[in-house]
């Protein structure tokens, strides 16, 4: 998303971020395999961090995007109710989506990588496309 949203010259009108809704990675960098597969594609993992979702990410974004049932589950949890309606999944987003969420890679070796990879790039270009008429001066 930070690609398509920088190639699209939206860098400085679309501020996002990414976070996990569990603890257990905090301050570590993505999975190898999914940096080599990026890395491949041009996109550069290397920089980020995992961190954990907090209660001021509800108040800074109008758009909370989950990967998959139990991402949305775990921020109903933890999201003021107000914030609710801000959580959506990411493959709402993607105009020929096979599958309503995200595959989860960690178990799929390689091509399990490659494959969240074609359905992030195929959703976050539906996202943009959804954010733009938001953005039109």
């Amino acid at each position: 998303m930070r690609h398509l949203v920088a190639e699209a010259g939206l860098a400085g009108r679309i501020d996002l971020d990414s976070a996990g809704t569990g603890n257990w990675h905090i301050g570590e960098a993505p999975d190898e395999r999914a940096q080599r597969a990026a890395g491949q594609r041009g996109y550069d993992l290397a920089p980020l961090r995992a961190r954990q979702i907090a209660a001021e990410d509800f108040r800074r974004f109008d758009l909370i995007v989950a990967m998959d049932d139990a991402n949305v589950a775990a921020l109903q949890n933890v999201c003021p109710a107000s914030g609710h309606d801000k959580i959506r999944l990411l493959m709402e987003f993607s105009p020929q989506a096979e599958s309503r969420v995200v595959v989860d890679p960690y178990f799929g070796g390689d091509v399990g990588f490659e494959t969240v990879l074609d359905q992030c790039e195929a959703a976050c270009a539906g996202l943009l496309a959804a954010l733009r008429p938001q953005l039109a001066d």
